[in-house]
């Protein structure tokens, strides 16, 4: 009997045939020679943890396009950030740097013009690049937005822009459509006589702060997912939030605080994740269409895209919800490289190891043939000197606020192991992730796993310092 026809096979079936019939009908420019400046696209979702895609084995959500890209390009296994929360990563990611390194630890820290002037759309301007923003960009001070020194600037003067909005004609217009009405303007201004890089930040899937409603997918996504039923995870049991220490387990804590807006009863649970998911469906939509467009105009061939996120997030994992913590559901994300000038060889090889998100700037001057700063503590991916065995473990830190609200914490983790110290209350936990991927038994107490926690307490130490090394010493607004 054949598979029956799914809504994910539809869209699978739908996006082949567009990408048929646009070979036939659009715009052919030439092949890119080899000196030639490829263009980049960055595109960056809020909140969107590593295994909400299709492409990461979620049989439930539907993201076609994001799979396609993830199938063409390099779909990176274990992609985490090294602070889990918009304002900070979003800075780590601008600047290839550690949190300790670039001193921005709140949401009204702004970078200097110095500072600036070294992320990577400030040295592609300076490379001849025509550079663009558009959506949420979420590092600073709002009166302090940089739109200045940006070719092409949408970006709301706030942190936080508004998913319900109106076009000019009163209509009601979705962020995630209004960040897709930008990119197309963007793209219809370039003019083929300089690259361009374009950073896409769309507030998707994050939470609308304030709003009862918490998730505010675009209307005409309201029916997908309503004839499924999401099973809840292992560690949303009540016991795990409670073998949480005294300090951590309560009800000020902010991660319990939002777990009651969102995931409190069955009924909420299903309302929040599916809208959570109708969110990233509609990420998935503009992505498509970005593609055609891309390939509409005949510059497909000579233009990167990169998708990731800025953190992770719980769905009511530990009884929690928010990012912030070291889980691996708050700090691992999606991360997919695709370059179409069948330059991806040296990715692929990357594709197991663990890149971060300090990496992207770093990366992405590299597509560019743009010397890397010193000061950047990321990789350059594309680097034939990229060595994966400098980064078997990576250091975490998240110190925005305090306990009770939200505990500081500091760590390392690899693939084999999570160790975390909330440094307030010196708290420490260790998980052995190969035999308990849900960290579920903190071993810290366990006399087999010593000379492991004794080797992690000393990573840790090292990578910290590490991490505080600079260069430059900015300063800060």
């Amino acid at each position: 009997m054949p598979e029956k026809l799914n809504f994910r096979n539809l869209c699978y079936a739908a996006t082949a045939l567009c990408t048929f019939l646009l070979s036939f009908s659009c715009k052919k420019g030439p092949n890119p020679t080899k000196d030639q400046k490829p263009n980049i696209i960055f595109l960056l979702t809020d909140d969107q943890r590593w295994d909400a895609l299709g492409a990461s084995g979620n049989h439930i959500i539907q993201t076609p396009n994001i799979d396609a890209l993830a199938q063409d390009g390099v779909h990176m296994e274990n992609a985490y950030v090294t602070t889990s929360i918009c304002a900070v990563s979003r800075a780590s990611i601008l600047s290839g740097q550690y949190s300790l390194m670039h001193g921005i630890q709140d949401f009204n820290t702004s970078f200097s013009q110095e500072a600036l002037n070294q992320t990577y759309p400030l040295l592609l301007k300076q490379n001849g690049y025509k550079i663009g923003f558009i959506g949420k960009y979420g590092v600073g001070n709002p009166k302090d937005q940089p739109k200045e020194s940006f070719d092409f600037w949408a970006v709301e003067e706030k942190h936080q822009p508004n998913y319900e909005n109106k076009d000019e004609k009163g209509n009601y217009l979705h962020h995630t459509q209004m960040v897709a009405n930008h990119i197309n303007s963007f793209l219809n201004s370039t003019k083929g006589e300089e690259p361009f890089c374009l950073s896409v930040s769309f507030k998707a899937p994050h939470a609308e702060d304030g709003d009862p409603r918490q998730f505010i997918p675009d209307p005409k996504f309201d029916s997908l997912y309503n004839d499924i039923t999401i099973k809840k995870p292992e560690t949303a049991q009540s016991k795990y939030w409670e073998s949480f220490p005294d300090f951590f387990r309560t009800e000020k804590n902010i991660a319990r605080i939002r777990w009651k807006l969102r995931f409190e009863t069955e009924e909420k649970y299903q309302e929040s994740v599916k809208n959570y998911y109708r969110l990233i469906s509609g990420v998935d939509k503009v992505v498509g269409d970005l593609r055609a467009k891309l390939e509409q105009m005949g510059i497909a061939d000579n233009t990167i895209v990169i998708f990731t996120s800025d953190n992770g997030m719980y769905l009511g994992e530990h009884g929690l919800a928010g990012k912030w913590y070291g889980h691996q559901e708050s700090i691992r994300i999606p991360m997919i490289f695709y370059d179409p000038r069948n330059n991806m060889d040296i990715l692929r090889k990357h594709i197991k190891d663990i890149v971060l998100n300090i990496d992207i700037a770093p990366t992405i001057l590299g597509f560019a043939g743009v010397q890397v700063p010193k000061q950047m503590q990321g990789l350059d991916l594309t680097s034939d000197n990229f060595d994966s065995s400098e980064r078997s473990t990576f250091f975490y830190e998240h110190s925005v606020f305090q306990s009770p609200e939200l505990p500081n914490v500091e760590g390392v983790v690899s693939k084999g192991f999570s160790y975390m110290n909330f440094t307030e209350h010196n708290y420490e936990t260790l998980y052995d992730l190969k035999l308990d991927p849900f960290e579920t038994k903190n071993l810290i107490e366990d006399p087999n796993y010593k000379t492991i926690l004794t080797e992690q307490r000393r990573i840790y130490t090292r990578l910290k310092d590490e991490a505080k090394q600079t260069t430059l010493d900015y300063e800060r607004k």
